[in-house]
């Protein structure tokens, strides 16, 4: 697999602690920022992990069964662990659209267009950033949860899809702050899909959600 341009793509296939993460990615971000590194799509699996963004609620930390990370990136609490594919994402928008919620808005349509590959169903909803779906049950519920972190227009963070996680564990946080929603999975939706397979159907996505960044995002389609 190979993504256009000069963007290095790294794929671990061991689980990656999550704060040995977080410190790998804001070196690279300051690199890249700096004119020293490529830019970065890193696909990666986390052990079981609680992270809290900047906006993120004591009360909404129910009960810290794993490790609680301050994460530094937009937005509340939310919950990594094996099964789920994360994407961290590190571009320098310098030579792009300067244009955050264009930015955020481009990430939920790759991840969406992805997810019609499987046969699934994912949208944006008003006042919620992440990927929705229709649950089994016909409810809304999020299969993909996006958080980023700007720094000198280099980004950093990204998304987060739910393969085949353990859904229980999102039960020790309110997910994103959002209560009246549930998580959903593609193996819940009945589709098994491997990382793998995952990473090749996203890779051929790739070009679309970078040609998105090129122009800013029209202020009635951002998220």
């Amino acid at each position: 697999m190979q993504l256009p341009g000069d963007i290095e793509l790294r794929i671990d296939s061991e689980r990656v602690p999550y704060r040995e993460a977080l410190e790998a990615m804001t070196a690279r971000n300051a690199a890249i920022a700096q004119g020293d590194a490529r830019e970065l799509l890193w696909l990666l699996e986390h052990p079981p992990v609680y992270t809290a963004g900047t906006s993120a609620a004591a009360d909404e930390l129910l009960d810290p069964r794993f490790e609680v990370v301050a994460a530094g990136r937009g937005g509340r609490y939310t919950y990594h662990g094996p099964g789920q594919r994360v994407g961290y994402v590190l571009l320098d928008l310098r030579r792009r659209a300067r244009d955050a919620r264009g930015f955020v808005h481009a990430l939920e349509g790759w991840v969406i267009d992805t997810l019609a590959d499987f046969g699934v169903e994912g949208f944006r909803a008003e006042g919620r950033i992440g990927i929705w779906t229709r649950d089994i049950d016909g409810s809304e519920a999020k299969i993909g949860a996006i958080g980023v972190r700007i720094r000198k227009w280099v980004t950093m963070h990204g998304f987060a899809v739910n393969l085949a996680p353990d859904l229980s564990h999102f039960s020790g946080i309110v997910p994103c702050g959002i209560e009246e929603f549930g998580v959903t999975s593609l193996a819940r939706l009945g589709r098994d899909v491997d990382f793998a397979t995952w990473d090749d159907a996203l890779i051929r996505h790739a070009p679309k959600f970078l040609a998105a960044l090129e122009t800013p995002c029209p202020k009635e389609t951002a998220s």
